[in-house]
């Protein structure tokens, strides 16, 4: 798959502040995860490739440079910001057709494509409503559906579940889920939130202090956890346990379904399987244990954590 967007040691400074030291890398999957702590880069590296900021190196999305083509890259790319975006007393049908205006759109197909946007996002019934009486969920779905109206290409989401109480952050999720297909766009999710990546992503990038330190496939960034292996059974782990034992190997409990055996890197899978019969537990499921989003985020930016 060719790059949707590609990096060569690009920086940016803010007076003595200097938000991006050399980020490199590119960007090519479905939905791609851009994570990293608060105050990592991420916001201003959407915004130089947006071409809302000036930024030194090179950068491309779809390849175009936002550095002399700004408004041609914003004409097909989608942005949602983290801050509030609207006007007091705006409603939400005059924000996305606001911002369908702005993507050069006539006032007519703005207008239609603002209600079909404000749909999708579940919104139709208050769309006549000023956002300033919206809850916190209801915010970002306008920011959302504002972010869609033009039908962008790629769609940049700045931390779209901050602040969102639990159900509404699975809401989101489920609405950033069915975009690729329903609305044929690429998705960068910009978050600090592990959860959120390893919920709907497919690839991800990890910045800290302003650079990339990890760049593709969330399988590719979780190791395996040296040998181990998770074990799901219908029930009966314990019995699981203590005939693993008999055989040799220390596997321990790690839910009331499931156990952890220390099985090496070229597993004899006939030994969990004897031991299962003997001890008349039914196996259901048998894999490779893979480290957390956390501590596989942990060791990429752990020497400059």
């Amino acid at each position: 798959m060719s790059a949707l967007i590609e990096l060569r040691d690009v920086h940016k400074r803010f007076g003595a502040v200097h938000a991006l030291r050399g980020a490199t890398g590119a960007i090519s999957g479905r939905i791609t995860g851009l994570l990293g702590p608060n105050g990592a880069g991420k916001s201003t590296l959407i915004k130089a490739l947006l071409g809302l900021v000036e930024f030194e190196g090179e950068g491309t999305v779809l390849g175009m440079s936002p550095k002399t083509d700004g408004p041609a890259v914003r004409d097909r790319v989608g942005y949602m910001p983290e801050n509030e975006a609207y006007l007091p007393g705006m409603s939400a049908v005059e924000m996305c057709v606001y911002a369908g205006e702005l993507s050069g759109l006539p006032r007519q197909e703005a207008m239609q494509r603002a209600h079909a946007a404000l749909y999708y996002a579940g919104l139709e019934e208050k769309r006549y409503q000023p956002i300033d009486g919206y809850s916190t969920g209801q915010k970002q779905r306008v920011k959302l559906a504002a972010a869609l109206v033009h039908d962008p290409e790629v769609l940049f989401l700045d931390e779209p579940t901050n602040g969102l109480d639990p159900r509404s952050r699975e809401e989101m999720l489920e609405l950033i889920v069915d975009m690729p297909e329903k609305r044929g766009c690429s998705i960068v999710l910009s978050t600090h939130l592990l959860p959120d990546v390893d919920r709907v992503c497919d690839q991800v990038v990890i910045m800290h202090q302003g650079r990339i330190r990890f760049s593709g496939d969330i399988a590719k960034l979780r190791q395996s956890v040296g040998g181990t292996y998770r074990i799901e059974v219908k029930d009966g782990v314990d019995r699981l346990v203590t005939s693993l034992g008999a055989a040799g190997i220390a596997a321990k409990a790690v839910s009331p379904i499931a156990l952890a055996a220390p099985l090496g890197d070229a597993p004899d899978a006939s030994i969990v399987f004897r031991a299962a019969k003997d001890a008349r537990v039914q196996v259901r499921g048998f894999e490779l244990e893979k480290e957390s989003m956390e501590a596989a985020f942990l060791r990429v930016i752990g020497d400059e954590a």
